[in-house]
């Protein structure tokens, strides 16, 4: 069992930046394949980046590619989200996600993943 803790959300201005992360339990973490998701108010939950085991790969969603950024820290059992130039349409709470049975995947929908932090809102004022 691997518990996920997400920390960093907040409040700020169109064009500002924030970094999450993600605090993961467990002596596996650096086997999983992990990725963050977000949902909006009144929409599905949606993919937005995904990082293999190693973190040499990496995948994301169309519109935010170019200026969020998925990464992790084996080490310390954390991957973060560095999101800059931010946008209203960004707003959401963001979650991460693991998924225990593929180390290499870097992309899938919410049903792929096996563990879910509790999320950290973000609201980009415009």
């Amino acid at each position: 069992q691997v518990q996920l803790v997400e920390s960093g959300g907040g409040l700020v201005q169109a064009g500002d930046s924030l970094r999450l992360s993600c605090a993961a339990s467990g002596r596996t973490f650096s086997t999983y394949a992990m990725a963050w998701f977000r949902q909006a108010p009144g929409k599905e939950r949606e993919f937005v980046a995904g990082i293999n085991w190693s973190g040499n790969s990496t995948y994301y969603r169309d519109s935010v590619k170019g200026r969020l950024t998925i990464s992790r820290d084996n080490a310390k059992n954390t991957v973060f989200l560095q999101m800059i130039s931010l946008k209203p349409e960004d707003t959401a709470v963001y979650f991460c996600a693991a998924d225990r049975t593929s180390s290499t995947r870097v992309a899938g929908g919410s049903s792929t993943y096996d563990y879910w932090g509790q999320g950290t809102q973000v609201t980009v004022s415009s």
